[in-house]
């Protein structure tokens, strides 16, 4: 029999979320059950809701999640019941050419779970990222659920699952950030806000934060930003340049998603920089750069998949790095909310009044 839960769910493009009954089938080959104890309310959700990634209308919302395994199916031997576990929206396959490669980071054909979810009139429903997780129990593949030291709070540890990673690996991982390197990053929000504190982690000089909203600055100081840049008052570029001795920064992180600010990101680098494109941008928007600066700054121009990250040697060590007080994750957490509260969560989100509303279950 399927276990009977409480979700949220987009019926439809822009339309306000439901709390409704879904159908969690029994884990087959693979798969597990995970009962959700904590999931963040991320921007991305936002994009699904209001129909900016696909049409693929219903969907089960929420991926940045922490729960207990709760079932596990035939073949399963990386996990057991009772394991605490952050849930990962991408699990390499180990068999596509990339994986193949020593790329599983890029891999091409990431696992989920086989089984649908559906609503108890038999509508199958679309999971959030492959996870859907706005829930009291999910359904994914048993390679995307992550075994981590329980002594993490689930409230910032589901956070790894999208943002925090997202935000540290593309500081990490694809821009490469090195002892020393100045670190420019646009957009201050919980992606933005976790490559400064990656670009801390990883010894940058100065870490240089942008961003319209003097909150959101005063947020990022607190994750380690050195200097602070309100792009509505003051040219970003030229106060870039101006705080790296004339030059631009070693790294540049575009963590908003938008046309203009990656054009400011990319002029905010030094000749031979690294402009990291972190913001998911909407399908419809296009960059236009002078093909000239392009060739001649050289450089590089790095999308970053989920941070470059491999979530089963990620995760447990920013675990590790919590617990041991070198990684903030609990600033992220901006407030706890319950399942009938994400509507609201949305629009405080759109209102720039948090950087992550968390649904405890």
């Amino acid at each position: 029999m399927p276990h009977e839960v409480r979700a949220v769910i987009a019926r439809s493009r822009g339309a306000p979320v439901e709390v409704e009954t879904i159908h969690v089938p029994d884990p087959g080959p693979g798969e597990t059950v995970v009962e959700i104890q904590a999931c963040g309310v991320c921007h991305t959700d936002l994009h699904y809701r209001q129909g900016a990634i696909n049409d693929d209308f219903p969907f089960l919302l929420g991926h940045e999640a922490a729960g207990i395994v709760e079932q596990v199916g035939e073949g399963v031997t990386n996990l057991a019941e009772g394991d605490f576990v952050i849930l990962a929206w991408r699990a390499p396959c180990g068999a596509c050419r990339s994986c193949r490669r020593g790329r599983p980071w890029y891999c091409f054909d990431s696992e989920n779970a086989h089984q649908a979810m559906s609503l108890p009139d038999g509508t199958v429903l679309s999971n959030a990222l492959g996870i859907g997780a706005l829930a009291e129990k999910t359904l994914v593949a048993a390679s995307q659920a992550v075994k981590v030291d329980p002594a993490a709070r689930p409230e910032p540890a589901g956070l790894i699952g999208c943002g925090i990673m997202a935000g540290l690996g593309a500081v990490m991982y694809t821009g490469n950030v090195q002892r020393g390197d100045n670190v420019a990053v646009f957009g201050c929000g919980g992606v933005g806000d976790a490559a400064v504190q990656g670009a801390r982690l990883a010894g940058a000089r100065r870490i240089i934060a942008i961003d319209l909203d003097d909150r959101k600055l005063e947020w990022a100081k607190d994750f380690g930003a050195t200097h602070t840049i309100n792009s509505s008052t003051q040219d970003p570029v030229e106060k870039v340049r101006e705080l790296t001795d004339g030059f631009g920064a070693d790294v540049v992180v575009e963590a908003v998603g938008h046309p203009e600010v990656m054009k400011q990101a990319f002029f905010a680098r030094d000749l031979a920089g690294t402009l990291v494109q972190a913001g998911v941008p909407a399908p419809e928007m296009m960059i236009e750069l002078p093909f000239i600066e392009f060739y001649s700054r050289g450089g590089a121009l790095k999308p970053a998949w989920y941070g470059d990250c491999l979530p089963s040697r990620d995760f447990p060590m920013l675990i590790d790095l919590y617990l041991d007080g070198r990684l903030d994750l609990d600033r992220f957490v901006s407030e706890t909310i319950g399942l009938d509260d994400v509507e609201e969560a949305f629009h405080k989100m759109e209102r720039n009044e948090v950087l992550r509303s968390v649904v405890v279950i």
